[in-house]
Parts: C-alpha cells; sequence; structure tokens
C-alpha cells in the first residue's frame, strides 16, 4: 500500500523557513496507531492526515508523541497542497475536525486566511518553577488558555528565553507561549512545547487563537502583523473578529513522495 505525502514549508514564502509540516492524502481513514507511527516517522512537528467529504475534508492533526486539538500552520499547509497540487477549484475549502469544529482556508493569490476559533488567554493558577523553566528573564504576566501564556516586556526578553526542556516537560501543559510587543510588528512569540515532542516549534498557527485576542485588546486594533521568532522565523497577518481570528500567511511546498506500508 502506497500513500502519497508532501511536505509544505507554511507561514513564509522562502524555502527552509517557517513550519514545515508533513501532509497525507487517504481515501479513508487509517487506525489512529498507524497515522501515529507515520507522524514519529516524519518527526516533523506536525503530520496532517484528511479524507474527502463531498466537497470538504475531514482533517487530522498528529506530533510525533500524540494527536492534537488544532494545528494552524498543518492545515494551511494541506490547504497549499489541494489548491496548488491536487487542484481543488473553490476559492474556500471547509475542513471539518473532531474538536475544533469546521474550519475554512481562502486563498487570494498566494496568501491562504484561515478561519479559526478564538482562545482569549485567562487568569491562572501558575504552577511552581514555570518562569525558572524559562531562563534568567522575568515575564510581567502568565495566563492560560490551551498553553500557558507567558507575556514579556520586550522582544528581546523573548528572543533571550532559553527554555529548560526538561523542567518544562515536567508541567502539565501541551505548550508554553512567550509574547512580547514586537520591535518591527505588533507581537512576537515563540512556543515551546517538550512534552508532545517539539522542543521549539517554527510558527504555531494554535498559539495564534490565543495571541491575536490578547493582542488586539492590549493595542486597541483588529488588525495586526506579527513574526514568531524562532530560528526558521515565521510572518502572519491577522484579524479579530469576535470569537475567529483569521490569519494569513503563504506556504512553499518541498518535497513530494510515496509512504510504502504494508
Amino acid at each position: 500500500m502506497t500513500i502519497p505525502i508532501y511536505q509544505v514549508d507554511a507561514f513564509t514564502d522562502t524555502l527552509f523557513g517557517g513550519n514545515p509540516a508533513a501532509i497525507c492524502p487517504l481515501k479513508e481513514w487509517l487506525p489512529a496507531p498507524e497515522m501515529q507511527k507515520i507522524a514519529a516517522e516524519n518527526n516533523l512537528a506536525e503530520t496532517a492526515f484528511f479524507i474527502p467529504q463531498g466537497r470538504d475534508f475531514e482533517l487530522r492533526w498528529f506530533t510525533p508523541e500524540s494527536e492534537v486539538d488544532l494545528c494552524g500552520h498543518a492545515t494551511l499547509a494541506t490547504a497549499h497542497v489541494l489548491f496548488t497540487i491536487l487542484n481543488f477549484e473553490e476559492d474556500t475549502i471547509h475542513f471539518h475536525t473532531l474538536k475544533a469544529g469546521t474550519l475554512t482556508v481562502s486563498r487570494r493569490n498566494d496568501l491562504y486566511t484561515l478561519d479559526f476559533p478564538a482562545r482569549m488567554p485567562v487568569a491562572c493558577e501558575i504552577p511552581a518553577g514555570l518562569a525558572e523553566a524559562l531562563g534568567e528573564r522575568k515575564p510581567v504576566q502568565i495566563l492560560r488558555s490551551r498553553d500557558y501564556f507567558i507575556v514579556y516586556e520586550t522582544e528581546a526578553d523573548v528572543l533571550a528565553v532559553q527554555p529548560n526542556f526538561a523542567a518544562l516537560s515536567r508541567i502539565e501543559s501541551l505548550g508554553f507561549v512567550v509574547t512580547a510587543p514586537g520591535d518591527n510588528s505588533d507581537f512576537v512569540s515563540r512556543l515551546f512545547a517538550p512534552s508532545a515532542g517539539i522542543d521549539e516549534d517554527p510558527v504555531t498557527g494554535s498559539a495564534h487563537c490565543n495571541l491575536i485576542p490578547y493582542w488586539a485588546e492590549r493595542l486597541g486594533k483588529f488588525k495586526l502583523h506579527a513574526y514568531q521568532v524562532s530560528a526558521r522565523r515565521g510572518e502572519l497577518w491577522c484579524e479579530h473578529r469576535a470569537d475567529r481570528v483569521l490569519m494569513s500567511g503563504k506556504a512553499v511546498t518541498y518535497l513530494k513522495g510515496e509512504i510504502y506500508i504494508s
């Protein structure tokens, strides 16, 4: 049995930038353990699997360690494959997911726009050792949505974060978002998810479900420009719309191939 596989760099217009995702089109679902093994073998932050549902698609995402409830960059990468390689002819794709509802991706020229749920971070009990696990610079605020959400004063503070990944993995959370006002953008961020097998994720769409409503409220504006300042770096154009967020970015294809499984 062979399965097509594509690898796409998302939230970038430059090869080897942004966040790489593997995309596997299926005719029907494989058993979840099989998809998990494929994701582990790919060893990327996310592998996305999708099947057709009429003119729409069902979509699931796996890290090397587990299935996740929401992933932005692999959704953008999946849409890029459908639009540019698999000849999807409409302007908007609807993805049906297990836990995040229906997600849409529309294309205008080379820019893809994702319509995702907003998840405003809120006050929380701060676990012992969290701030210390992120390095010497002290955050000004710690909140939580799905992930812990740690706010610093400056972009330089975010760039200076040196996580103790072993310590972070002992704190119960899928991820840890660090963020601050940007020097050349409205805000910057980084994300760490060692418990999911991802020490640092290059560009994280799901984190922007938290980042966009937070910074829209704090800055008093609904349209925002953002960078995720990982080593690979990603760029996003964002908009807050009540209980939804729009995030736009570009993508480039890196690889096309086949997986052979019994």
